[in-house]
Formats: structure tokens, sequence, C-alpha cells
């Protein structure tokens, strides 16, 4: 008797996708706390080039001579974002973490709608952020929203450089040439970092990470891209700040006050107000390329 076919909505690999990269990212701070964030960063990246190469080819023979630069950039630009993004995370909690570098993407898609009534959902959403910095309290955090600031800059240039090879290299094919860059990258703070704590549980818990962040988010958004328009799964994905102070709160005891719950409220606002009526060049398969939210 053959099974029956329940398929899974498109939102839910869509929502599935966020809560791996925040569960992720949330769990990230135990190891954070033994190798330090590049340490982190470069044994889950490392982790994960291992297993994206595992499961797929790199497309070497199809890199052509103006593609080197950008591959470079898009791998440095990972790996960059990964530490910065880390290292926030080890200052400031998490939520706050995530707001912050939100505006990154953001403020890219806001710029590139070529509507100037759109550049108010970034001020709406850095409105949302100084709720939740609170920089006129005595324990604001300058190093942590600095971390997440380079982490946002990251994230917005890493959207602006998967467009420009997305046309280039599509799905996993693209991961398995950018991710092992980034791992080199990190590697150069990573391993100072992590030397004398390589044991075989740190490797282990290296390898789960790596899973879930960027292995299955990855799969997991490729395929909801397939069912849905940019536009709903752009407005998905404006629940990542949301997402992160429940992980947060829920794994970490991270309790965020209730003008901080007021300004994820604003940053989730104008995350999903900055995808109302968007439209994204679709790449030569038809995906949106610019459209990449791994993190």
């Amino acid at each position: 008797m053959p099974r029956p076919n329940i398929p899974v909505p498109p939102w839910g690999l869509a929502v599935t996708a966020i809560l791996s990269v925040q569960l992720g990212s949330a769990l990230s701070v135990n190891l954070i706390e033994t190798v330090g964030p590049g340490g982190t960063a470069w044994l889950r990246l490392s982790m994960g080039a291992i297993i994206l190469l595992a499961i797929g080819r790199p497309p070497l023979r199809s890199i052509r001579r103006p593609d080197v630069l950008p591959l470079l950039g898009l791998g440095i630009t990972t790996g960059v974002m990964t530490v910065g993004f880390l290292a926030a995370v080890e200052h400031i909690p998490l939520g706050t973490a995530v707001a912050i570098e939100f505006l990154g993407p953001l403020t890219v898609a806001a710029i590139r709608s070529h509507n100037k009534t759109a550049l108010a959902w970034p001020a709406l959403a850095l409105a949302g952020v100084v709720l939740l910095t609170q920089p006129w309290q005595g324990d604001f955090n300058p190093t942590g929203v600095a971390w997440a600031a380079l982490a946002a800059v990251g994230w917005g240039v890493y959207i602006l450089l998967t467009q420009r090879m997305g046309d280039r290299f599509s799905g996993i094919g693209s991961l398995t040439l950018t991710v092992p860059i980034a791992a080199v990258a990190t590697a150069v703070v990573g391993i100072p970092q992590s030397a004398g704590h390589l044991r075989l549980d740190i490797l282990a818990a290296a390898a789960g990470l790596a899973i879930l962040l960027p292995v299955l988010p990855f799969a997991l958004e490729m395929l909801a891209l397939r069912r849905m328009t940019p536009a709903a799964f752009g407005t998905l994905m404006a629940l990542e700040p949301a997402v992160g102070v429940l992980l947060g709160l829920l794994i970490l005891h991270q309790q965020p006050s209730a003008i901080q719950v007021a300004g994820i409220l604003l940053v989730v606002l104008a995350g999903a107000a900055a995808q109302r009526g968007g439209r994204r060049r679709p790449d030569k398969n038809g995906s949106p390329a610019d459209l990449d939210f791994v993190g």
C-alpha cells in the first residue's frame, strides 16, 4: 500500500530554515565560550565546507577569469559576516544581534527598490534597534553593537555579490566554492583562538552546528523559493529577529524588556513592509538570486 504524499507547505520550509539558522546561532554560544568567536566561525565553516564538498561537486570547470575576484570576495565576506555576528553574540543578546545584522539586507532591499519611500523602512528598523540596544542605559555594549554592525555590512555586501554570481553558479555549486574560501579566510583568527581546544567533542559540536547553518537552511530555502514568491519569502525572513529573541529566551535565558520587545516588533514590521510589492531579478533558473538570507 503506497504511503500518502503529504507535501510540506513552502512557508513551512522557510520557517524551518529560520529556526535552523537561529538555533545554530543560539547553540554556537557554548562553543564560543571555549574556542572564541573566530574559532567557532572557522570550525563551523570548515565543517560546513567538508559536508558540502561531500554532497556536491564544485563547478571548477565553469569558473572564468572574471569570476575569480567576485568568488573570493563572496567567500571572504561570508567569513567576515560570520565572525562579526558570532563576536556580537558574545557581547549582546542573540535577538539584538540578529536585529542589527538584519539592517544590512533591509537597507540593500530598500535602495534597490528605486523607491524613495522604501528608505523609511530601514529608518523604522533602526529606531527599533535603538529601543533594543538602549544606548542611554549604563549596560549599553558598544563592542557588541559594533560587531553586529560589521555583520550587517557583510550581509548587505554578501547579497550583492550573491546576485552578481547568481547567473554563473546556481544551487549548491556556489556554496561548494565560497564556503571553503570563507573557512580559509577565517582561519587567520580561528586557528589561534581554537588552538589547544580541538578535542573530538568540539569537532563533533562544530559539525552539528554546520548542518544547522549553512547546510540545512540553504537546502530548505532553495526548496521554498521554488514554490513561493520572492516577496512572500522575504516577508517570512523578516521574522528572523523575533525568532532570535524567542530562542535567546528559551535556550540562553535572555529576557527582553517591554521596550526591547517593542523594538523587535518595529524591526519585524519594517522587514515585512519592505517586501510589499517587491520584485527581484530572477537568475537563469528563475530563482531570485539576491534573496539569500543564510548568514
